[in-house]
Protein backbone atom coordinates (compact mmCIF):
# COMPACT_ATOMS: atom_id res chain seq x y z
CA UNK A 1 0.00 0.00 0.00
CA UNK A 2 1.44 3.46 -0.60
CA UNK A 3 1.78 5.97 1.87
CA UNK A 4 -0.87 8.42 0.43
CA UNK A 5 -4.60 7.59 -0.41
CA UNK A 6 -7.37 9.42 -1.59
CA UNK A 7 -10.52 9.34 0.35
CA UNK A 8 -13.96 9.74 -1.97
CA UNK A 9 -17.40 10.75 0.10
CA UNK A 10 -20.52 10.02 -1.27
CA UNK A 11 -23.15 12.21 1.10
CA UNK A 12 -26.55 10.88 0.97
CA UNK A 13 -29.67 12.73 2.39
CA UNK A 14 -29.88 9.10 4.72
CA UNK A 15 -26.20 7.71 4.70
CA UNK A 16 -22.62 8.71 3.99
CA UNK A 17 -20.01 6.38 2.27
CA UNK A 18 -16.81 6.69 2.24
CA UNK A 19 -14.03 4.55 0.26
CA UNK A 20 -10.08 4.99 0.62
CA UNK A 21 -8.47 4.22 -2.42
CA UNK A 22 -4.62 3.42 -3.26
CA UNK A 23 -4.36 4.07 -6.69
CA UNK A 24 -7.48 2.78 -8.63
CA UNK A 25 -8.13 0.16 -5.92
CA UNK A 26 -10.32 0.61 -2.95
CA UNK A 27 -8.99 -0.81 -0.55
CA UNK A 28 -11.87 -0.22 2.39
CA UNK A 29 -15.40 1.51 3.07
CA UNK A 30 -17.53 3.01 5.59
CA UNK A 31 -20.71 3.81 5.78
CA UNK A 32 -22.41 6.50 8.43
CA UNK A 33 -25.93 8.11 8.90
CA UNK A 34 -26.00 11.49 7.64
CA UNK A 35 -26.67 13.89 10.25
CA UNK A 36 -27.43 17.56 8.31
CA UNK A 37 -26.10 19.25 11.41
CA UNK A 38 -22.41 17.81 11.52
CA UNK A 39 -19.98 20.38 11.74
CA UNK A 40 -16.46 20.62 10.13
CA UNK A 41 -15.09 19.57 14.00
CA UNK A 42 -17.50 16.36 14.16
CA UNK A 43 -16.54 15.42 10.33
CA UNK A 44 -12.66 15.38 11.17
CA UNK A 45 -13.70 13.39 14.30
CA UNK A 46 -15.52 10.72 12.72
CA UNK A 47 -12.99 10.26 9.74
CA UNK A 48 -10.43 10.33 12.22
CA UNK A 49 -11.59 7.35 14.06
CA UNK A 50 -12.85 5.36 10.66
CA UNK A 51 -9.38 5.67 9.68
CA UNK A 52 -8.18 4.35 13.35
CA UNK A 53 -10.35 1.60 13.48
CA UNK A 54 -8.97 0.22 9.50
CA UNK A 55 -5.43 0.26 11.04
CA UNK A 56 -4.41 3.45 8.65
CA UNK A 57 -2.63 6.57 9.25
CA UNK A 58 -3.99 9.72 10.48
CA UNK A 59 -6.07 11.40 7.70
CA UNK A 60 -4.73 14.48 8.06
CA UNK A 61 -0.75 13.34 7.04
CA UNK A 62 -1.99 9.97 4.70
CA UNK A 63 -4.41 11.83 2.37
CA UNK A 64 -3.22 13.27 -1.02
CA UNK A 65 -6.68 14.41 -1.18
CA UNK A 66 -10.17 13.91 -0.81
CA UNK A 67 -12.69 13.96 -3.47
CA UNK A 68 -16.87 14.29 -2.45
CA UNK A 69 -20.30 14.59 -3.94
CA UNK A 70 -23.13 15.66 -1.59
CA UNK A 71 -26.92 16.32 -2.25
CA UNK A 72 -27.17 17.97 1.33
CA UNK A 73 -26.81 21.34 0.65
CA UNK A 74 -26.38 22.44 4.89
CA UNK A 75 -23.19 20.15 4.81
CA UNK A 76 -21.47 22.04 2.17
CA UNK A 77 -20.06 24.23 4.34
CA UNK A 78 -19.22 21.74 6.77
CA UNK A 79 -17.17 19.60 4.36
CA UNK A 80 -15.52 22.76 2.77
CA UNK A 81 -14.28 23.76 6.39
CA UNK A 82 -13.11 20.47 6.85
CA UNK A 83 -11.37 20.40 3.46
CA UNK A 84 -9.52 23.90 5.18
CA UNK A 85 -8.79 23.30 8.18
CA UNK A 86 -7.96 19.54 8.64
CA UNK A 87 -6.83 18.46 4.94
CA UNK A 88 -4.67 21.77 3.97
CA UNK A 89 -7.25 22.54 1.65
CA UNK A 90 -7.12 19.18 -0.32
CA UNK A 91 -10.76 18.62 -1.18
CA UNK A 92 -12.59 18.71 -4.26
CA UNK A 93 -16.09 19.18 -3.56
CA UNK A 94 -17.96 18.00 -6.83
CA UNK A 95 -20.33 20.60 -8.02
CA UNK A 96 -21.39 22.37 -11.22
CA UNK A 97 -17.69 24.61 -11.50
CA UNK A 98 -16.35 20.93 -12.04
CA UNK A 99 -15.16 20.11 -15.45
CA UNK A 100 -16.41 16.46 -15.63
CA UNK A 101 -15.65 16.29 -19.25
CA UNK A 102 -19.34 14.84 -20.16
CA UNK A 103 -22.14 16.57 -21.87
CA UNK A 104 -25.01 17.75 -19.50
CA UNK A 105 -28.16 17.13 -21.67
CA UNK A 106 -30.14 17.54 -18.53
CA UNK A 107 -32.28 21.67 -18.25
CA UNK A 108 -30.60 23.03 -16.43
CA UNK A 109 -27.57 21.43 -16.73
CA UNK A 110 -26.86 22.53 -13.08
CA UNK A 111 -30.22 20.81 -11.78
CA UNK A 112 -28.67 17.36 -11.91
CA UNK A 113 -27.61 16.44 -8.53
CA UNK A 114 -23.93 15.76 -8.38
CA UNK A 115 -24.56 12.19 -7.46
CA UNK A 116 -26.34 11.32 -10.54
CA UNK A 117 -23.57 12.77 -12.94
CA UNK A 118 -20.48 11.06 -10.98
CA UNK A 119 -22.31 7.54 -11.69
CA UNK A 120 -23.07 8.26 -15.04
CA UNK A 121 -19.49 8.96 -15.37
CA UNK A 122 -18.04 5.40 -13.35
CA UNK A 123 -20.87 3.56 -15.46
CA UNK A 124 -19.84 4.32 -18.76
CA UNK A 125 -16.35 4.38 -17.80
CA UNK A 126 -16.34 0.75 -16.44
CA UNK A 127 -19.14 -0.28 -18.64
CA UNK A 128 -19.70 2.02 -21.83
CA UNK A 129 -22.61 3.22 -23.38
CA UNK A 130 -25.33 3.62 -24.19
CA UNK A 131 -26.41 2.79 -20.56
CA UNK A 132 -28.56 3.00 -17.82
CA UNK A 133 -27.85 3.42 -14.36
CA UNK A 134 -30.00 2.68 -10.98
CA UNK A 135 -29.43 3.51 -7.52
CA UNK A 136 -31.48 2.82 -4.78
CA UNK A 137 -30.84 5.28 -2.63
CA UNK A 138 -33.27 7.90 -0.47
CA UNK A 139 -34.82 8.14 -4.57
CA UNK A 140 -34.16 5.63 -6.84
CA UNK A 141 -33.15 7.20 -9.53
CA UNK A 142 -32.27 5.98 -13.12
CA UNK A 143 -29.59 7.77 -15.40
CA UNK A 144 -29.16 7.45 -18.88
CA UNK A 145 -25.83 7.78 -20.52
CA UNK A 146 -25.70 7.95 -24.58
CA UNK A 147 -22.72 5.76 -26.52
CA UNK A 148 -20.65 8.85 -26.81
CA UNK A 149 -20.93 9.23 -22.58
CA UNK A 150 -23.21 11.94 -22.79
CA UNK A 151 -25.97 12.51 -19.95
CA UNK A 152 -29.08 12.47 -21.36
CA UNK A 153 -30.78 12.37 -18.05
CA UNK A 154 -33.67 10.17 -16.36
CA UNK A 155 -35.94 9.62 -13.85
CA UNK A 156 -36.84 9.85 -10.49
CA UNK A 157 -38.62 7.61 -7.66
CA UNK A 158 -39.59 7.71 -4.11
CA UNK A 159 -36.92 5.15 -2.30
CA UNK A 160 -37.39 1.71 -0.53
CA UNK A 161 -36.67 3.10 3.02
CA UNK A 162 -39.25 6.38 2.76
CA UNK A 163 -42.21 4.65 0.90
CA UNK A 164 -42.07 1.26 3.34
CA UNK A 165 -41.77 3.89 6.16
CA UNK A 166 -44.68 5.79 4.74
CA UNK A 167 -46.47 2.70 4.52
CA UNK A 168 -45.38 1.40 8.00
CA UNK A 169 -46.33 4.71 9.44
CA UNK A 170 -49.44 5.44 7.89
CA UNK A 171 -51.14 1.51 7.97
CA UNK A 172 -50.85 1.12 11.74
CA UNK A 173 -51.73 -2.88 11.83
CA UNK A 174 -48.75 -4.00 9.29
CA UNK A 175 -45.76 -4.54 10.83
CA UNK A 176 -42.40 -4.04 9.60
CA UNK A 177 -40.61 -6.28 8.05
CA UNK A 178 -36.75 -6.87 6.96
CA UNK A 179 -36.65 -6.24 3.14
CA UNK A 180 -35.32 -9.96 2.04
CA UNK A 181 -36.04 -12.30 -0.66
CA UNK A 182 -39.59 -13.35 -0.97
CA UNK A 183 -40.46 -17.30 -1.40
CA UNK A 184 -43.66 -16.53 -3.12
CA UNK A 185 -45.67 -13.78 -5.05
CA UNK A 186 -48.63 -14.95 -3.17
CA UNK A 187 -48.21 -14.04 0.36
CA UNK A 188 -49.83 -16.55 2.92
CA UNK A 189 -48.69 -14.51 6.06
CA UNK A 190 -49.04 -10.64 6.61
CA UNK A 191 -45.23 -10.40 6.76
CA UNK A 192 -44.98 -12.28 3.75
CA UNK A 193 -47.09 -10.34 1.44
CA UNK A 194 -45.54 -7.17 2.49
CA UNK A 195 -42.12 -8.49 1.72
CA UNK A 196 -43.71 -9.61 -2.19
CA UNK A 197 -44.98 -6.61 -2.31
CA UNK A 198 -41.84 -4.70 -1.28
CA UNK A 199 -39.62 -6.63 -3.29
CA UNK A 200 -41.44 -7.79 -6.62
CA UNK A 201 -42.93 -4.26 -6.57
CA UNK A 202 -39.67 -2.85 -6.90
CA UNK A 203 -38.51 -5.28 -9.44
CA UNK A 204 -41.06 -4.85 -11.78
CA UNK A 205 -40.65 -1.21 -11.13
CA UNK A 206 -37.25 -1.43 -12.41
CA UNK A 207 -38.22 -3.41 -16.08
CA UNK A 208 -40.91 -1.21 -16.54
CA UNK A 209 -39.05 1.95 -16.63
CA UNK A 210 -36.11 0.00 -18.38
CA UNK A 211 -37.81 -1.27 -20.90
CA UNK A 212 -39.63 2.20 -21.44
CA UNK A 213 -36.31 4.06 -21.32
CA UNK A 214 -34.91 1.39 -23.80
CA UNK A 215 -37.91 2.41 -26.48
CA UNK A 216 -36.95 5.67 -26.47
CA UNK A 217 -33.66 5.23 -26.96
CA UNK A 218 -34.15 2.65 -29.56
CA UNK A 219 -30.88 -0.13 -28.46
CA UNK A 220 -30.41 -2.92 -25.70
CA UNK A 221 -28.95 -0.10 -23.28
CA UNK A 222 -27.21 -1.57 -20.46
CA UNK A 223 -28.38 -1.99 -16.94
CA UNK A 224 -25.94 -0.91 -14.04
CA UNK A 225 -27.24 -1.16 -10.21
CA UNK A 226 -25.89 0.30 -7.48
CA UNK A 227 -27.60 1.44 -4.21
CA UNK A 228 -28.03 -0.17 -0.34
CA UNK A 229 -30.86 -2.53 -1.42
CA UNK A 230 -29.14 -2.93 -5.14
CA UNK A 231 -28.34 -6.80 -4.91
CA UNK A 232 -31.73 -7.99 -3.03
CA UNK A 233 -34.53 -6.12 -5.59
CA UNK A 234 -31.93 -7.34 -8.75
CA UNK A 235 -32.12 -10.83 -7.97
CA UNK A 236 -35.47 -10.51 -8.95
CA UNK A 237 -35.29 -8.53 -12.19
CA UNK A 238 -35.06 -9.13 -15.82
CA UNK A 239 -33.02 -6.55 -16.66
CA UNK A 240 -30.96 -5.29 -14.10
CA UNK A 241 -28.50 -8.13 -13.29
CA UNK A 242 -25.45 -6.21 -12.79
CA UNK A 243 -24.32 -4.59 -9.26
CA UNK A 244 -21.80 -2.35 -8.77
CA UNK A 245 -22.11 -1.45 -5.07
CA UNK A 246 -18.96 0.99 -4.93
CA UNK A 247 -20.38 2.48 -8.28
CA UNK A 248 -20.21 6.72 -6.71
CA UNK A 249 -17.30 5.96 -4.67
CA UNK A 250 -15.20 5.20 -8.47
CA UNK A 251 -16.97 7.67 -9.50
CA UNK A 252 -15.42 10.06 -7.27
CA UNK A 253 -12.34 8.78 -7.49
CA UNK A 254 -12.10 8.96 -11.56
CA UNK A 255 -13.10 12.65 -11.13
CA UNK A 256 -10.87 13.21 -8.76
CA UNK A 257 -7.65 11.56 -11.39
CA UNK A 258 -9.26 13.42 -13.70
CA UNK A 259 -9.04 16.89 -12.19
CA UNK A 260 -5.87 16.66 -10.49
CA UNK A 261 -4.06 14.73 -12.83
CA UNK A 262 -3.88 10.95 -14.12
CA UNK A 263 -1.16 10.30 -11.37
CA UNK A 264 -2.91 12.00 -8.42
Amino acid sequence: MSDCLLLALDVGNTNITLGAFDGPEMITHWRMATHRTMTADELALTVRDLFALADLDAPSRCLKGTVAASVVPTLDRAIREWGDRYLDGRLLLVDRTVDLGITIRYIPPEAVGADRLVNAIAAYNEYGGPCIVVDFGTATTFDVVADNGDYLGGAISPGIGISTEALFRNASKLPRVDIVAPTTAIGKTTSDSLTSGVVYGFASQVDGMVQRIRKELGTEAGVIATGGLAEVICKETETARLVDPWLTLKGLALIWRRVKGAGS
